[in-house]
């Protein structure tokens, strides 16, 4: 699979985050993102479309100002149409706490903010190369 043709959203309400991503992102030539600033606003892009229009891809921070990103998450992976989207958690924690329950609850990958261009690209180039 062409990674470039990818389809990404971006859970992010730090707008300084989100636009770091971005120039990650728009680096590496992905320019298919969709960006939410919150978990309602996640769940408003992903609700009612066919599985062909969904996204590929979430980048997800568990800090957001309305529902947290783990319950997001969980949300997702107990989701029939879901489930399948891989997650990568992009968060300042470090805690050891959040990291094993983020993958407890399916997560594909965790990075620690601030993110490298290397590091999101490895992990993104890991989750799509077959």
């Amino acid at each position: 699979m062409d990674i470039r043709k990818i389809r990404i959203l971006l859970v992010e309400d730090n707008m300084v985050d989100a636009a770091v991503t971005r120039r990650v992102l728009e680096h590496n030539h992905l320019n298919d993102l969709t960006t939410a600033a919150s978990c309602k606003e996640a769940l408003a892009v992903l609700q009612g479309k066919s599985r062909a229009d969904l996204p590929q891809l979430i980048l997800l921070d568990i800090n957001l100002p309305d529902i947290s990103g783990m319950d997001l998450l969980r949300r997702i992976k107990n989701d029939e149409g879901l489930h399948h989207i891989p997650v990568v958690i992009l968060t300042m924690s470090n805690e050891d706490q959040d990291i094993q329950k983020s993958y407890d609850l399916g997560a594909s990958s965790y990075l620690v903010k601030p993110i490298s261009n290397e590091a999101l690209m490895l992990v993104i180039e890991k989750l799509f190369s077959s």
